[in-house]
């Protein structure tokens, strides 16, 4: 029984940290709309953010408890999975369109964010510090800032009907229950991270194994749950052009946002394969990018692509 728990609390923790983050997402966001806050600011802030709460919760707990491997492998391995697996499963469902704005600014970001890292790495003496975190940070910021302006931007080209129309809109709950669900999310989301990360590390103790291959594999594969099931029934539904921003949103917010926080809360080790991997992950974004620009599609050949080298890059980790 002993062998087999750490793998049901594992279970049990990913399933209270996205449950967590859905309950954390829909308290602010209530808040938010209280106070005046434009829904799609709330969607690209507090949704977003929200959204990436398992991962950041894993990240930081990792960081704090001295598991490394398991903080960077997270983030790393998560991006490479939601970039192969992600895309990979949505483009063989219907093959991704691409919206040619995302070109113009979250594409350029990602590939910039994704040199940036390994330079971080290499430049402190393989530490993510507070000075490597600030810079991610301010990059982070400026992304943000960017994003919100061009999202107000349209809103303000299409009519008050058009905009109504389109898009979600954020449930108002009662005062106590906006609260209830935010503080109790936080507080669901933190105790998940803590459950994952304690959970990972016996596991990786068990099988003799290093943190850092099971917070590439098992743990990314977790916190990017809500990625895939999103990605995947927006493929089915048609909405293929959402598939790819939710994959690089989360990309970009997972090492400018997490690996930020994480490194400004509690700075870290790196160890030189993580730097490889890092290198691997940035040649994974050029390779997707060059499927999505030649055509402005990554039809299902390329797909499947995707997912045969996510299938080789697995078995290089395990192995290495």
């Amino acid at each position: 029984m002993s062998t087999v728990l750490p793998y049901i609390l594992l279970v049990f923790g990913f399933f209270i940290l996205v449950k967590g983050a859905d309950f954390f997402v829909e308290g602010s966001s209530s808040i938010a709309k209280r106070l005046n806050i434009p829904d799609i600011i709330v969607g690209l802030t507090i949704v977003a953010m929200g959204t990436s709460a398992p991962e950041a919760a894993v990240s930081i707990t990792a960081a704090f408890n001295g598991s490394s491997g398991i903080a960077i492998g997270n983030v790393v391995g998560s991006n490479i999975l939601n970039l192969l697996l992600v895309l990979g499963v949505a483009a063989v469902i219907l093959p991704l369109s691409v919206d040619k704005s995302i070109f113009k600014r979250d594409f350029p970001f990602l590939i910039v964010t994704s040199i940036l890292l390994p330079i971080l790495c290499l430049l402190f003496n393989l530490k993510l510090g507070r000075i490597a975190g600030a810079i991610l940070f301010a990059v982070f910021v400026t992304y943000m800032i960017l994003t919100i302006k061009s999202a107000l931007a349209y809103r303000k080209s299409t009519s008050s009907s058009e905009s109504s129309e389109s898009g979600e809109q954020i449930k108002i709950l009662p005062v106590w229950k906006s609260l209830l669900y935010t503080i109790g999310g936080a507080v669901v989301i933190v105790l998940g991270g803590n459950l994952s990360v304690e959970s990972a590390t016996d596991i990786a103790k068990q099988l003799g194994i290093s943190d850092a291959l099971i917070g590439l594999t098992v743990v990314a594969i977790g916190t990017s749950l809500p990625e895939l099931v999103t990605s995947v029934v927006a493929a089915k539904k048609g909405s293929t052009d959402m598939a790819l921003g939710n994959v690089i949103g989360s990309n970009l917010f997972n090492v400018l946002f997490i690996l930020s926080i994480t490194s400004l809360i509690c700075p870290f080790k790196i160890s030189m394969e993580s730097v490889i991997d890092q290198l691997i992950l940035l040649a994974v974004t050029i390779y997707v990018f060059i499927c999505a620009f030649t055509k402005r599609k990554i039809v299902r050949l390329e797909g499947v692509s995707f997912l045969l080298i996510y299938a080789a890059y697995t078995t290089y980790i395990i192995i290495r």
